[in-house]
């Protein structure tokens, strides 16, 4: 089994920052991509930044600049880093990963319970 814990969303007032964190347990042989996605009420998932097991990184235009992502290969985890907040990032942020349970098993997506992002204007 595999779990994937989210921490650290909250309420924040526009132009504050938060840190993301999500960390992967249980069997896992590799993690290959992990990243952030969030939704908004009424809208659709969105992806929000990614980063490779290589550590190369892509973001949504609309947090370029603003949100970084990282990882610690040794714990497992992913981070977003969410500078210069605005009213807009309102959402719950999921985090995802790409893991290898074991081989020759083909990898696939686990997903975190949503963390919710709050930034009042």
């Amino acid at each position: 089994q595999v779990q994937l814990v989210e921490s650290g969303g909250g309420l924040v007032q526009a132009g504050g920052s938060l840190r993301l964190s999500c960390a992967a347990s249980g069997t896992i042989f590799s993690i290959n991509g992990m990243g952030w996605y969030r939704q908004a009420p009424g809208k659709q998932r969105e992806l929000v930044a990614t980063i490779t097991s290589g550590s190369s990184t892509r973001y949504a235009d609309s947090v370029k600049g603003r949100f970084t992502i990282s990882r610690e290969n040794a714990k497992n985890t992913v981070y977003l880093q969410m500078n210069s907040l605005k009213f807009e990032d309102t959402a719950v942020y999921y985090c995802y990963a790409n893991i290898v349970i074991r081989v020759p098993t083909q990898p696939r997506d686990y997903w975190g319970q949503g963390t919710q992002v709050t930034v009042n204007s």
